[in-house]
Protein backbone atom coordinates (compact mmCIF):
# COMPACT_ATOMS: atom_id res chain seq x y z
CA UNK A 1 0.00 0.00 0.00
CA UNK A 2 1.02 3.07 -0.80
CA UNK A 3 1.75 5.48 2.19
CA UNK A 4 1.09 9.06 0.97
CA UNK A 5 -0.95 10.41 -2.00
CA UNK A 6 -0.84 14.26 -2.90
CA UNK A 7 -3.14 15.56 -5.33
CA UNK A 8 -1.94 18.08 -7.13
CA UNK A 9 -3.64 21.47 -9.05
CA UNK A 10 -2.10 21.46 -12.60
CA UNK A 11 -1.82 20.08 -15.81
CA UNK A 12 -5.21 21.55 -17.36
CA UNK A 13 -7.09 18.68 -19.67
CA UNK A 14 -3.41 17.78 -20.94
CA UNK A 15 -2.14 14.08 -20.18
CA UNK A 16 1.57 15.58 -21.83
CA UNK A 17 0.72 18.61 -18.59
CA UNK A 18 -0.10 15.84 -16.54
CA UNK A 19 3.03 14.12 -17.22
CA UNK A 20 4.93 16.93 -16.40
CA UNK A 21 3.22 19.05 -13.82
CA UNK A 22 4.33 15.72 -11.88
CA UNK A 23 7.91 14.85 -12.71
CA UNK A 24 8.48 18.76 -11.48
CA UNK A 25 6.49 18.18 -8.21
CA UNK A 26 8.67 14.79 -8.22
CA UNK A 27 11.65 16.54 -8.48
CA UNK A 28 11.41 19.47 -6.29
CA UNK A 29 10.53 16.90 -3.71
CA UNK A 30 13.19 14.42 -4.44
CA UNK A 31 16.15 17.18 -4.81
CA UNK A 32 15.14 18.62 -1.48
CA UNK A 33 15.35 15.75 1.00
CA UNK A 34 12.51 13.41 0.05
CA UNK A 35 14.40 11.12 -2.43
CA UNK A 36 13.54 8.02 -0.07
CA UNK A 37 10.40 8.55 1.10
CA UNK A 38 8.20 10.04 -2.28
CA UNK A 39 4.54 10.17 -2.25
CA UNK A 40 2.57 8.89 -5.06
CA UNK A 41 1.83 12.03 -7.20
CA UNK A 42 -1.40 12.82 -9.29
CA UNK A 43 -2.21 15.78 -11.13
CA UNK A 44 -5.43 16.34 -11.41
CA UNK A 45 -5.89 19.21 -13.87
CA UNK A 46 -8.20 21.97 -12.25
CA UNK A 47 -8.68 22.65 -8.25
CA UNK A 48 -11.95 21.27 -8.46
CA UNK A 49 -10.75 18.15 -9.88
CA UNK A 50 -8.15 18.04 -7.14
CA UNK A 51 -10.64 18.64 -4.68
CA UNK A 52 -13.22 15.83 -5.65
CA UNK A 53 -9.98 13.10 -5.76
CA UNK A 54 -9.05 14.20 -2.94
CA UNK A 55 -12.46 13.76 -0.81
CA UNK A 56 -12.52 10.29 -2.43
CA UNK A 57 -9.53 8.96 -1.41
CA UNK A 58 -9.85 10.30 2.11
CA UNK A 59 -12.94 8.25 2.11
CA UNK A 60 -11.46 5.56 1.51
CA UNK A 61 -9.20 5.89 4.12
CA UNK A 62 -6.75 3.33 1.99
CA UNK A 63 -3.39 5.33 2.26
CA UNK A 64 -1.95 6.38 5.62
CA UNK A 65 -1.83 10.30 4.48
CA UNK A 66 -3.92 11.69 1.95
CA UNK A 67 -3.45 15.63 1.33
CA UNK A 68 -4.62 18.01 -1.25
CA UNK A 69 -1.88 20.62 -2.90
CA UNK A 70 -3.21 23.79 -4.61
CA UNK A 71 -3.06 27.15 -4.90
CA UNK A 72 -4.63 29.31 -2.41
CA UNK A 73 -5.75 31.70 -5.34
CA UNK A 74 -5.73 34.71 -2.78
CA UNK A 75 -3.78 35.30 0.18
CA UNK A 76 -4.48 33.28 3.39
CA UNK A 77 -5.82 35.05 6.68
CA UNK A 78 -4.38 32.00 8.55
CA UNK A 79 -2.16 29.76 6.50
CA UNK A 80 -2.86 26.99 9.59
CA UNK A 81 -6.64 27.47 9.20
CA UNK A 82 -6.76 26.07 5.40
CA UNK A 83 -10.05 24.63 5.37
CA UNK A 84 -11.66 27.86 6.64
CA UNK A 85 -10.12 29.53 3.67
CA UNK A 86 -11.06 27.03 1.39
CA UNK A 87 -14.72 27.26 2.68
CA UNK A 88 -15.47 30.92 2.58
CA UNK A 89 -13.14 31.30 -1.38
CA UNK A 90 -14.33 28.27 -3.22
CA UNK A 91 -17.45 27.01 -0.78
CA UNK A 92 -15.98 23.81 -0.47
CA UNK A 93 -17.50 21.80 2.45
CA UNK A 94 -14.64 20.10 4.99
CA UNK A 95 -14.74 16.06 4.14
CA UNK A 96 -15.05 14.52 7.89
CA UNK A 97 -12.96 13.58 9.63
CA UNK A 98 -10.30 15.55 7.78
CA UNK A 99 -7.74 17.98 8.94
CA UNK A 100 -6.07 21.39 8.05
CA UNK A 101 -2.70 19.46 7.62
CA UNK A 102 -4.11 17.77 4.12
CA UNK A 103 -4.33 20.99 2.97
CA UNK A 104 -1.06 22.25 1.21
CA UNK A 105 -0.96 25.82 -0.90
CA UNK A 106 1.71 27.07 -3.21
CA UNK A 107 0.45 30.38 -1.70
CA UNK A 108 -0.77 32.05 -3.79
CA UNK A 109 0.08 30.47 -6.76
CA UNK A 110 3.02 28.73 -8.43
CA UNK A 111 3.97 31.62 -9.51
CA UNK A 112 4.66 32.54 -5.99
CA UNK A 113 7.03 29.86 -5.62
CA UNK A 114 8.95 30.88 -9.09
CA UNK A 115 9.02 34.13 -8.37
CA UNK A 116 11.10 33.53 -5.02
CA UNK A 117 13.85 31.24 -5.91
CA UNK A 118 15.97 33.86 -8.23
CA UNK A 119 18.98 31.08 -8.58
CA UNK A 120 16.74 28.86 -10.41
CA UNK A 121 15.15 31.83 -12.67
CA UNK A 122 18.71 32.70 -13.28
CA UNK A 123 19.49 28.91 -14.19
CA UNK A 124 16.24 28.65 -16.51
CA UNK A 125 16.97 31.89 -18.59
CA UNK A 126 20.42 32.64 -17.98
CA UNK A 127 21.57 36.45 -18.79
CA UNK A 128 18.55 37.21 -20.60
CA UNK A 129 16.20 37.12 -17.38
CA UNK A 130 15.51 40.85 -15.99
CA UNK A 131 15.96 40.69 -12.50
CA UNK A 132 15.02 43.98 -11.74
CA UNK A 133 11.83 43.54 -13.26
CA UNK A 134 11.47 40.96 -10.32
CA UNK A 135 9.08 41.73 -6.91
CA UNK A 136 10.99 42.40 -3.30
CA UNK A 137 10.71 39.46 -1.46
CA UNK A 138 9.34 41.02 0.97
CA UNK A 139 5.58 39.59 1.69
CA UNK A 140 5.68 38.04 -1.20
CA UNK A 141 3.21 36.25 -0.27
CA UNK A 142 0.79 38.86 -0.57
CA UNK A 143 1.04 39.61 -4.28
CA UNK A 144 -1.79 39.02 -6.73
CA UNK A 145 -1.35 35.90 -8.53
CA UNK A 146 -2.21 37.37 -12.24
CA UNK A 147 0.25 40.47 -11.13
CA UNK A 148 2.91 37.96 -10.56
CA UNK A 149 2.26 36.17 -13.84
CA UNK A 150 2.82 39.39 -16.07
CA UNK A 151 5.73 40.49 -13.86
CA UNK A 152 7.38 36.87 -14.53
CA UNK A 153 6.43 36.93 -18.24
CA UNK A 154 7.72 41.26 -18.54
CA UNK A 155 10.77 39.59 -16.46
CA UNK A 156 11.62 36.94 -19.23
CA UNK A 157 10.11 38.91 -22.46
CA UNK A 158 13.95 39.15 -23.70
CA UNK A 159 14.33 35.25 -23.38
CA UNK A 160 14.48 33.07 -26.21
CA UNK A 161 11.64 31.23 -24.29
CA UNK A 162 9.81 33.24 -22.01
CA UNK A 163 8.02 32.56 -18.76
CA UNK A 164 5.07 30.50 -19.29
CA UNK A 165 2.07 28.30 -17.45
CA UNK A 166 2.33 25.12 -18.37
CA UNK A 167 5.62 23.43 -19.72
CA UNK A 168 7.78 26.39 -18.98
CA UNK A 169 6.38 26.26 -15.11
CA UNK A 170 6.69 22.88 -14.26
CA UNK A 171 10.53 23.15 -15.72
CA UNK A 172 10.92 25.40 -12.64
CA UNK A 173 9.21 23.74 -10.03
CA UNK A 174 11.65 21.30 -10.26
CA UNK A 175 14.55 23.77 -10.19
CA UNK A 176 13.28 25.41 -7.15
CA UNK A 177 15.52 25.01 -3.88
CA UNK A 178 13.31 24.52 -0.55
CA UNK A 179 15.66 26.03 1.45
CA UNK A 180 15.54 29.34 -0.17
CA UNK A 181 11.40 28.79 -0.36
CA UNK A 182 11.29 28.26 3.13
CA UNK A 183 13.45 31.09 4.18
CA UNK A 184 10.76 34.05 2.56
CA UNK A 185 7.18 31.96 2.49
CA UNK A 186 5.72 31.41 5.35
CA UNK A 187 3.16 28.92 3.72
CA UNK A 188 5.90 27.05 1.84
CA UNK A 189 7.71 26.71 5.24
CA UNK A 190 3.89 25.22 7.01
CA UNK A 191 3.82 23.16 3.90
CA UNK A 192 7.56 21.44 4.27
CA UNK A 193 6.91 20.84 8.16
CA UNK A 194 3.90 19.20 7.27
CA UNK A 195 5.42 17.18 4.20
CA UNK A 196 8.45 15.87 6.62
CA UNK A 197 5.88 15.31 9.42
CA UNK A 198 3.91 12.80 7.21
CA UNK A 199 6.17 10.84 4.20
Amino acid sequence: MVKAVIYLEGGGDSKELHSRCREGFHKLLEQNGFKDKMPRLKACGSRDSAFNDFKTAHQSKKHTFVTLWIDSEEPVVDIEKTWDHLTKRDGWERPVQSSDEQVLFMTTCMETLIATDRNALKECFKNNLQESALPPLNNIESKNRKELLYILKHATQNCPSHYEKGKKSFELLGLLNAKTLRKHLPGFERTWRILDKYL
